[in-house]
């Protein structure tokens, strides 16, 4: 499955290496993960806007061990990061999730684990046969 992650810092910092850059760097450290992500640039509008250009991580996973693993990566990086960033995973499908890093910085081991499970598995659920309105998964973190 084709999954393309878009990082976008909310404090529009230039100090260094483009977020999603990092977040390649932090999921290719993991071994079940390596070598399944790769940079590359989209056009994915902002709400409102005509499409722009963003620099975004394509990344090829299957089910099971590989999903979970990406999943826990992607929320385990989150809440590493200083700031506020937001991290889009998108299916080929056009669904989509989205995890603030500072909605997930405070959470606890447990409430960390079941974000990273309910993300692979929405990951993991098949295309829905019929339209249900629009994309996104409505996942959100623990309260």
């Amino acid at each position: 499955m084709r999954i393309i992650i878009t990082v976008r810092d909310d404090n529009a910092r230039r100090d260094g290496a483009a977020p999603c850059e990092l977040l390649r760097q932090w999921l290719d450290e993991q071994p079940e993960l390596r070598g399944r992500t790769r940079r590359q640039t989209v056009a994915i509008p902002p709400p409102g806007e005509m499409g722009v250009a963003a620099d975004a991580l394509l990344a090829l996973l299957e089910p099971g061990g590989v999903a979970a693993a990406f999943a826990g990566a992607v929320v385990a990086w989150a809440q590493t990061r200083r700031g506020s960033q937001t991290i889009t995973v998108r299916q080929s499908d056009g669904r989509e999730v989205t995890i603030v890093s500072t909605h997930v910085r405070g959470m606890d081991a447990d409430q960390s684990a079941d974000l990273a499970r309910r993300l692979a598995a929405d990951l993991m659920t098949p295309t829905p046969q019929e339209p249900t309105g629009t994309p996104g998964s409505g996942l959100q973190p623990p309260e």
